[in-house]
Parts: C-alpha cells; sequence; structure tokens
C-alpha cells in the first residue's frame, strides 16, 4: 500500500516519532559558545552533511533557522516535519529551482535576520562533495560560514547514496562546530569552485 503523504497526520505522526526517538539521545557539543556569541551579532550559515542531519534537527528545533528543501517527494517529507519542528522552508534545491531557494534563502536571512543551514552534498550527492550554492550565498550576504559535523557513539548506517546514519535510542551524538569563517564577496565562477572544496576539507577535517 503507497504511503499518503499529503496527510497531515502522517507528517505529525512522524514528526512526533523523530520528537521522542531524539529526546533520548546525549548531546554534547564543542565549541558552541563561540557560535552562539556570533549568533547573536550575525546570520550565519550553517554547513553539515546530509547523512548527519537526524540529530541536528531536533537539537536546532524552534530556532526559526532557514533550511533550503528540494520540491521532491522526499522533499516534501523532510520539510513538512521541520516546519514542525520549528524551522522556516524554502524551497528549492541544487538541481530544481536552486536559484530560487536561494535568493529566497537570501530574502529571508536579510529581512528577519534568520540563519540558515545547507546539506551541502544534498539532495543527491555525490555523498561529502559540497555544492557551489553555499559559497555564492555567503559570498553575496557577507555571512559567517559554520561547518558542522555529528560523530555518534551507536548508529544505524543506511545503504543509501549518503550512507544515514541514525543514532541508536540513548547513545551519544556529539557535535563538532567549526571556526567560523568568511569568504570575499564578489568571487568569480573559479573562486567559488576552490571556496568549496575549501568548505569539503574543513567539514572533513572536524571528524
Amino acid at each position: 500500500m503507497k504511503l499518503n503523504l499529503n496527510n497531515k497526520y502522517i507528517y505529525s505522526g512522524l514528526t512526533l516519532f523523530m520528537r521522542l526517538w531524539s529526546c533520548s539521545l546525549n548531546y554534547s557539543r564543542v565549541n558552541y559558545p563561540e557560535v552562539l556569541e556570533l549568533r547573536k551579532q550575525h546570520p550565519v550559515i550553517f554547513a553539515i552533511f546530509h547523512g548527519e542531519v537526524f540529530p541536528l534537527c531536533y537539537l536546532h528545533r524552534d530556532e526559526e533557522i532557514t533550511v533550503l528543501v528540494s520540491k521532491s517527494r522526499d522533499g516534501e517529507l523532510i520539510g513538512q516535519i521541520l516546519a514542525r519542528l520549528g524551522f522556516n522552508l524554502a524551497r528549492g534545491s541544487s538541481s530544481r529551482q536552486g536559484l530560487r531557494a536561494l535568493l529566497e534563502a537570501s530574502r529571508m536571512m536579510k529581512k528577519h535576520k534568520t540563519d540558515v543551514v545547507f546539506t551541502v552534498d544534498g539532495p543527491r550527492g555525490p555523498r561529502h562533495k559540497s555544492k557551489p550554492g553555499i559559497i555564492y550565498m555567503a559570498s553575496r550576504s557577507r555571512a559567517f560560514i559554520i561547518p558542522a559535523r555529528v560523530a555518534m557513539s551507536t548508529k544505524i548506517e543506511f545503504q543509501s547514496w549518503d550512507r544515514f546514519r541514525l543514532p541508536w535510542l540513548w547513545s551519544g551524538c556529539r557535535v563538532i562546530y567549526g571556526k567560523p569563517y568568511r569568504v570575499p564577496a564578489r568571487l568569480s565562477s573559479e573562486e567559488i569552485n576552490i571556496k568549496t572544496q575549501e568548505l569539503d576539507h574543513k567539514l572533513k577535517a572536524l571528524l
């Protein structure tokens, strides 16, 4: 039987499941005081890998962070859950209507002073290879980029393109925030590609 993802009760049930599962996790954060102080002064852009998103959704709930969500079937499911967890949504992705989503996220950051989060290797990979959209937005907005990774003590790793990781109940989730940094304004296409590769190195160096 095909699951009807247009049913609001399905979304609410999945969100409740996520909340209950996440409540059991033992979170710790590395370098977060510096990040928190910066967030009080400037909007920031979080850079994360797609496969590590689960613990971060609950940890940063109700902070009105803007997240780019694709208009695919999977994106709709994720977006409905994130909206119920207190995130703002900018519709689009790196492969479909991406520029529109970038502009919407930029508008929300500027108008409402909201932070933004990018799953930099989404929505379809390759795994741990960032797309240039985050650098483009950071260059235009002059916002700080904050790389972040999650180390899970015990987890289920799925055989999906992103090797999606679901921490076991009551396992430890250690969130490591990298040093915030800015990229120059008005970058050329070649410079954006170079900065995108540098971001990959920064993310991989955290774990």
